[in-house]
């Protein structure tokens, strides 16, 4: 077996309430001990984490992979090197490859597929419904032993309630969770903007507020009835976020995320009609984002997501109406979220929270724990799925500075904090820079 001792590193380990220095010892694939080493340990390999942070590996909870059907966007050995250079060791995808991951033979390739890189742990959504159409309701169970966490829609909504209803009710009966991004089937249909006065500007056809909170109104009530769990993936407005918040307090069995890049930016991000800033759900004004950034902090949103979405030249740089929406994301969910930490320290020097640690748990323990996936936690016995990370260093994002096949991201140009030194996964140094 091999050993690995990380020494001098700061720990901040949320699940476990660890922020400070201490040394990790790992064995056999796990970590075997945290602060002092156990008796007669002998490290085969030393790793000095001097002035670097040592946390769970990341947990992103909507990465798309690309296949199968994709792969002239991006392929599975591109996005799963992406995600070990941003620190990520384990990730969910939605279902809406081609074929739809509506088949256990496909989620079961597709989970041979990720292992045998030696990457990032791989773990599927399965469709909700036969081919996303939103008629007949997948076989569950059978995709469960494939290897699905969950069941989800991806961006297809369901336009028959009465089916969304029957998919809840089965998921409730065996315990799945549901991952629904709220979105009206047919108010907002077709736009690409915000809806407001940016877009009536630009003369972009608008997705308003209300395409989210109607949909959310129909999920609770259908939660209501049927009990189920539902992860409402990618909310974006304030307005959906008052609504999760009273759901929450009603005791319905809820959890949320958002998309990173919405943690940051606004409509007036799109500027000058950038396709890079064409995303779904779209960029909204700056009370919505201030009010995800609220969220954030008072729990409301459960996790960040990259929402790692490749998309190759011929699609993206077309006119802001045509080109696909999508940003790259793996690479940046970490010093995205290290951005959110930095400017909540800023707006509120004395409110004494660890700000790092806050943004570490909302991509490591808290969004393993919305996945039910054993991930985000470094207790004795766990895997050793490791982020080393240098939160200070700086670095540009620009098309060479990323791995994933998708080049494209609303950040180009920018420059943020934290870079992934090294990052392990059971155990072994699957990347370092």
């Amino acid at each position: 077996m091999t050993t690995l001792h990380i020494k001098n590193g700061h720990l901040i380990d949320p699940a476990n309430g660890i922020d400070g220095l201490q040394d990790l010892f790992i064995a056999d694939g796990k970590v075997l001990a945290v602060g002092s080493a156990p008796a007669g340990f002998k490290a085969d390999t030393t790793f000095d984490a001097a002035g670097l942070v040592v946390s769970p590996g990341l947990v992103d909870l909507s990465a798309r992979l690309r296949e199968p059907g994709y792969e002239y966007k991006a392929t599975l050995e591109s996005e799963l090197q992406a995600a070990l250079q941003g620190g990520v060791t384990s990730l969910v995808c939605p279902p809406d490859t081609d074929p739809v991951l509506d088949e256990p033979g496909l989620v079961e390739m597709l989970k041979y597929r990720a292992k045998t890189q030696n990457k990032a742990h791989v773990h599927p959504l399965g469709a909700l419904t036969m081919g996303l159409k939103g008629q007949s309701l997948t076989e569950m169970a059978e995709l469960t032993e494939a290897g699905c966490i969950g069941f989800a829609q991806a961006e297809e909504p369901i336009e028959d309630t009465t089916v969304l209803l029957r998919a809840m009710q089965y998921a409730n009966t065996f315990g799945y969770t549901v991952w629904l991004r709220p979105q009206d089937p047919h108010i907002g249909r077709g736009g690409i903007a915000h809806s407001g006065p940016l877009a009536s500007r630009l003369g972009l056809s608008g997705v308003p507020v209300m395409s989210e909170t109607i949909a959310l109104h129909t999920i609770f009530e259908l939660m209501r009835a049927s009990r189920a769990r539902v992860h409402l993936c990618r909310i974006s407005s304030a307005a959906g976020l008052d609504l999760i918040r009273a759901a929450k307090a009603e005791g319905l069995p809820v959890t949320c995320d958002v998309g990173v890049h919405h943690v940051h930016l606004t409509d007036a991000d799109i500027g000058f009609f950038d396709p890079n800033a064409r995303v779904t759900p779209p960029f909204r004004s700056q009370r919505d984002r201030d009010a995800i950034r609220a969220g954030l902090l008072d729990g409301t949103v459960d996790a960040m997501c990259s929402d790692h979405t490749p998309v190759d030249d011929d699609e993206k740089l077309l006119p802001f109406g045509e080109a696909s929406p999508g940003a790259t994301g793996l690479e940046l969910l970490l010093s995205l979220a290290l951005k959110w930490a930095d400017d909540y320290a800023l707006a509120q020097p004395q409110a004494g929270a660890r700000p790092l640690a806050r943004a570490v748990a909302k991509v490591t323990a808290d969004a393993a724990r919305v996945a039910g996936i054993p991930a985000g936690s470094l207790a004795v016995g766990e895997a050793a799925d490791i982020c080393v990370f240098d939160p200070a260093a700086r670095w540009t994002v620009s098309s060479a500075s990323l791995a994933s096949q998708g080049k494209h991201t609303p950040f180009l140009g920018y420059e943020l904090s934290g870079i992934v030194k090294a990052t392990i996964v059971a155990g072994q140094v699957a990347f370092q820079r």
